[in-house]
C-alpha cells in the first residue's frame, strides 16, 4: 500500500472518530436539558399549586340539606260533651224523660248519669247512625230535641198525674176480660175472669199501679194500661172466658212407668204414673234461638237451690234432663207470664206445685218433650 494510501486510511479513521465524539457529546447535552426543562416546570407546578392553595377561600364541606318539618297527623278534636256518666242534676233529668219518650228508658227519672243511662244514650245514638259514646254532645242533644217534648216541671221531678180513666169500677165487657187476665198472668189477681170490674179488680190495679210507680187510682188510665200489655201477652177467647185448653193426647211414650210429659203445643206438663195424669202445669220453653229440645229423656240430676253459673239466675226445684235443660221454677214466668221465655229450660209459675213435684220425682225417672 502506497504511502497516500495509508494516509488517506489514517485521515477517515480520524474523522469517523471526531464524529463519533460529536454525536456522543451531543446526545449527552440534550439529555441533560431535557432533565433540566422537567424539573423547572415540576418546580414551577408546584408553586402554583402552593399559591392556589394559599389565596383560595376554603370550600366548604357539603352540607345535608336539613328536613323539612313533618306535621304529624292530629286526631280529630274530641267533641264538646254536653253531659256525660256521673253528671247529676236537671239537665240529666231533662235527657232521661226524653229518652223516656222515644222509649229508651222507663218514665220515672232519677237526675244520675248512671249506666242505664248511659247505655239508653248508646242505643239511642247506634239506632240513628251517630258515633256511639254514651255521651251526649250536640249532634245527639239536636236529634233528641226534634223527636221529643221539653219535659214539665212534673214530668222532669216524677210528679205523676193520672190520665183519664178508660177503665174502672162498674166496667164490664171484653175490655174488662182482657184487663182480668193480664192481671192473672202476672199474679196481681185470682179465679176467674169475670168480666165486671168488681173490688177485686179495683184492688189489683191498685197494687199494679203501686207497684210500678203509676199514680193509685185503682182505675185503668193510658199509662197502666200500657205498662200492662208490656208485662203480659193477649189472651186469647178460651182464656178471656175460662175455656180451659184440653192438652193434646198423651204420647205413647208417656202411657208406662213415671214420665214428666211435656207438650210443647199445649204449653203443658203432666205428671204421669203408670199411664195416669196426676198432676199438669202450665209451662213456657225456650226461644227460637235457644229452643226446648224435644224427645225421650231421663232426669239425670236435681238441685233445690240451684243457681245457673251462667246466666247468674234463680232455678228453684231444678230436674235437668237434657245437658244445662232442666225443669224448674221461673219468678220471670210468675211475674210476666208467655211474655218471655227460657234459655231452652222447662219453667213452671206454679211454685207450691213444682215445689211437691220436686219430691215426687227420681232421678232416672223419664222425660218426653213432644209436640201433640
Amino acid at each position: 500500500m502506497t504511502l497516500l494510501q495509508r494516509t488517506g486510511h489514517a485521515l477517515r479513521a480520524l474523522v469517523l472518530g471526531l464524529l463519533t465524539l460529536a454525536v456522543l457529546a451531543a446526545t449527552s447535552w440534550g439529555a441533560a436539558l431535557a432533565v433540566q426543562r422537567y424539573a423547572d416546570r415540576s418546580d414551577q407546578q408546584a408553586r402554583e399549586t402552593t399559591h392556589s392553595e394559599e389565596t383560595q377561600e376554603p370550600t366548604p364541606p357539603p352540607q345535608t340539606p336539613a328536613p323539612s318539618p313533618t306535621t304529624e297527623p292530629q286526631p280529630d278534636p274530641e267533641p264538646r260533651w254536653l253531659l256525660v256518666p256521673g253528671d247529676r242534676g236537671v239537665e240529666v233529668r231533662e235527657l232521661q224523660h226524653r229518652l223516656f219518650q222515644v222509649a229508651w228508658l222507663p218514665e220515672i227519672t232519677t237526675g244520675r248519669y248512671d249506666p242505664a243511662t248511659e247505655s239508653a244514650v248508646r242505643g239511642f245514638q247506634a239506632k240513628r247512625g251517630h258515633r256511639v259514646t254514651g255521651k251526649v254532645d250536640k249532634v245527639t242533644w239536636r236529634l233528641l230535641e226534634r223527636m221529643t217534648k221539653e219535659p214539665t216541671h212534673d214530668q222532669l221531678f216524677n210528679i205523676l198525674h193520672p190520665g183519664p180513666a178508660l177503665l174502672g169500677p162498674g166496667a164490664e165487657g171484653e175490655e174488662v176480660r182482657d184487663v182480668q187476665h193480664r192481671l192473672i198472668q202476672i199474679q196481681w189477681l185470682f179465679g176467674l175472669v169475670t168480666g165486671s170490674y168488681d173490688d177485686a179488680t179495683v184492688a189489683a190495679v191498685r197494687g199494679f199501679q203501686a207497684k210500678r210507680g203509676i199514680p193509685v187510682t185503682g182505675e185503668v188510665d193510658q199509662r197502666t194500661l200500657d205498662r200492662l200489655v208490656s208485662m203480659t201477652v193477649t189472651p186469647s177467647y178460651e182464656q178471656r172466658h175460662n175455656i180451659e185448653p184440653q192438652p193434646g193426647a198423651l204420647d205413647s211414650r208417656c202411657r208406662t212407668g213415671r214420665v214428666l210429659c211435656v207438650d210443647k203445643t199445649s204449653n203443658s206438663l203432666r205428671w204421669v204414673v203408670d199411664g195416669t195424669v196426676v198432676k199438669s202445669f202450665d209451662v213456657r220453653f225456650g226461644s227460637s234461638e235457644m229452643p226446648t229440645r224435644e224427645g225421650s229423656f231421663a232426669v239425670t240430676y236435681k238441685s233445690r237451690d240451684h243457681v245457673s253459673s251462667l246466666y247468674d239466675t234463680s232455678m228453684p226445684f231444678a230436674m235437668f234432663f237434657s245437658g244445662g235443660q232442666a225443669v224448674h221454677y221461673s219468678p220471670d214466668f210468675a211475674a210476666n207470664g208467655y211474655n218471655g221465655a227460657s234459655h231452652g229450660c222447662v219453667n213452671v209459675r206454679d211454685y207450691g206445685g213444682i215445689a211437691w213435684l220436686f219430691d215426687q220425682v227420681q232421678v232416672g225417672d223419664r222425660v218426653i218433650v213432644y209436640r201433640s
